[in-house]
């Protein structure tokens, strides 16, 4: 049989080897939860003492909540987190969050990623916790991403590339970034531009596709507005953990 996983908010019981949504779930699935079971495998590496950073989007609020489940079986943890909202979640699942000042170093830190291409790198910044996330990936021990298969591509750009620029001068800073050979937009919430917990802006760039990955992270944040792009080097990816609909995770190793 198939079976599908959910959060424990999806409403999900299991009753040996059947199980039954609640009836104020709205979904009803016959396939596994890729992104669940790429996050939980992930979770995995995370052990007793160990400082983790915790990502932002879909597929990191399942690895959130599963290192929420361990840190409730007891072991300890200790955590930073990439955006407000995951702090919020971490919270409400028992994470304890430490100031950045507090921590030695962060021993592994798990995300999700919008492309991974055939070498490992990636576009992030869906989320519009870009900056943040790249701090943090940068300065962890282990970076882990986790997906589901849907987001392993030959080539980068389908996704349009998100990149963080401050408010001040933004025409001219757009100006810029079209030069490099994209279309641009301003990422908006409802009618008004969405502004990331940093208060800058995020410039949504469409490259179609990306050939030369190093040249064009180094190209966008050499303009003068530009805080930080979304495209991460494979040279700070450890491990990317794929989920499939079938069940079945694969761990690619550099």
């Amino acid at each position: 049989y198939i079976f599908c996983i959910l959060s424990k908010s999806e409403g999900l019981i299991f009753l040996n080897h059947a199980f039954i949504l609640s009836i104020h779930s709205p979904y009803f699935c016959t396939t596994m939860n890729a992104k669940q079971l790429a996050a939980e495998h992930a979770v995995q590496f995370v052990k007793d003492g160990m400082t983790s950073g915790l990502g932002t989007g879909s597929t990191s609020a399942f690895a959130i909540e599963a290192i929420g489940k361990k840190v409730r079986d007891g072991i300890s943890i200790k955590a930073v987190a990439s955006s407000v909202r995951s702090e919020d979640l971490a919270k409400e699942v028992g994470i304890k969050l430490i100031p950045f000042a507090e921590g030695e170093s962060i021993d592994i830190y798990i995300d999700g990623a919008d492309e991974v291409d055939k070498n490992h790198n990636l576009i992030k910044g869906g989320g519009a916790a870009l900056l943040r996330e790249k701090i943090l990936a940068f300065n962890s021990k282990q970076f882990l991403v986790i997906v589901d298969s849907s987001k392993i591509v030959e080539h980068l750009g389908k996704f349009p590339l998100p990149v963080e620029i401050v408010p001040f001068a933004m025409e001219l800073t757009l100006k810029q970034l079209q030069k490099t050979g994209c279309s641009t937009s301003v990422r908006m919430n409802n009618t008004t531009p969405l502004i990331t917990d940093n208060g800058n802006l995020i410039i949504d760039c469409d490259f179609k596709k990306i050939e030369e990955v190093e040249q064009l992270h180094q190209l966008i944040n050499n303009i003068p507005g530009v805080v930080e792009n979304g495209l991460f080097l494979n040279k700070i990816v450890k491990k990317v953990i794929v989920g499939y609909e079938n069940g079945e995770v694969k761990v690619l190793d550099k």
